[in-house]
């Protein structure tokens, strides 16, 4: 078989699911690293599931975790994988104050675990760490590869960690190792905790009649906002350089939470002052202001670009999420809904 192999962590999120259908695409044959639990969490990736009997399956997943490293070094001896993207993490920015010690266990020692399996198990595939923009966190915008960072939660100490170790261990051992500083990115698939899911899912359930209001916290904040199917395609660009790097990847453009309700709301004509409150439990003890991603570098080095304005991200999933709730109201045929 002349297939390429790829293994991806945390295949059953947002990211990996969209990655996942990506790569198999272009005709890898892919590998995912999934939790044991007593309820199934791979709905996002059911659709991209084969028997792994059938001859044409190309979509495997495997138990294992990032805080067992002896599993991880067995995992890639019997893969020996092409390209490994490390996408699992304990990613919500919020909840990492409440659980510092596991998102520093998971997020940032969980990705040394796997440099070192790959090490350990003597492979070299190429390898993406899934960085954030949320490093740079009280750097003043726009925020390039030559910012200094300013990590403002536990979540982005953590990513931190992980970015510098990339860093060291592809100059110290050789590796083919790039991070990828991702800025925020969103799609129908993005967890319902997440402001920008949590707000079109409100406005869907109060069109439907299920719920009348949505709380929220920080309005004022602003973030670069883009579509999570074409960032993941980045992802994928970088494996394909001659020489690793680190890249922002963003849209260059942003907008402030109050700008999310209200586009939202505004699609379905309702007011969004007289649905939304206030609930300090969602403030961050440290909050990050404004982050606004320079990707020239990717722009210039792999080619790409964003491609979805704010307005049709917003539009998309408010579209998903209505027609979840069994609102048949369409907003406008020509944006994909997107799964």
């Amino acid at each position: 078989m002349d297939r390429k192999r790829a293994l991806i962590t945390g295949i059953t999120g947002q990211d990996g699911s969209y990655l996942a259908e990506l790569l198999i695409d272009k005709g890898y044959e892919v590998h995912g690293l999934i939790r044991r639990a007593s309820t199934f969490n791979t709905e996002r990736i059911e659709h991209l599931y084969q028997d792994q009997h059938e001859e044409d399956a190309r979509l495997f997943l495997h138990y294992g975790d990032l805080a067992d490293g002896t599993n991880l070094t067995r995992l890639m001896a019997a893969l020996h994988p092409e390209e490994v993207y490390h996408l699992a993490a304990q990613s919500h920015v919020r909840t990492s104050f409440d659980i510092p010690e596991y998102t520093a266990d998971v997020t940032a020692i969980g990705t040394l675990r796997l440099l070192d399996a790959m090490r350990d198990a003597g492979v070299r595939p190429r390898f993406y760490q899934a960085s954030s923009s949320e490093m740079f966190g009280a750097s003043p915008p726009p925020q390039s590869e030559a910012t200094p960072f300013y990590p403002r939660s536990p979540y982005a100490v953590a990513k931190l960690f992980a970015y510098w170790t990339v860093v060291n261990y592809r100059e110290s051992y050789g590796m083919h190792a790039t991070n990828g500083i991702l800025f925020n990115h969103e799609s129908p698939r993005r967890g319902e905790t997440f402001v920008t899911r949590k707000v079109t899912r409100g406005v869907a359930r109060i069109v439907s009649g299920k719920e009348q209001y949505v709380y929220l916290g920080n309005l004022d904040s602003r973030r670069d906002w883009g579509y999570a199917p074409e960032f993941v395609e980045a992802m994928w660009l970088m494996l394909q350089q001659d020489e690793p790097g680190d890249y922002v990847v963003a849209t260059g453009e942003s907008h402030s939470v109050q700008e999310l309700v209200e586009t939202a709301f505004s699609l379905v004509g309702l007011d969004w002052r007289e649905h939304v409150r206030f609930d300090p439990r969602y403030l961050r003890p440290a909050e990050v202001d404004h982050l606004l991603g320079d990707p020239s570098k990717a722009e210039c080095r792999l080619g790409w670009r964003a491609k979805t304005s704010f307005t049709g991200l917003v539009r998309t999933m408010l579209q998903a999420d209505l027609i979840a709730e069994g609102v048949g109201i369409v907003l406008d045929e020509e944006v994909p809904v997107g799964g």
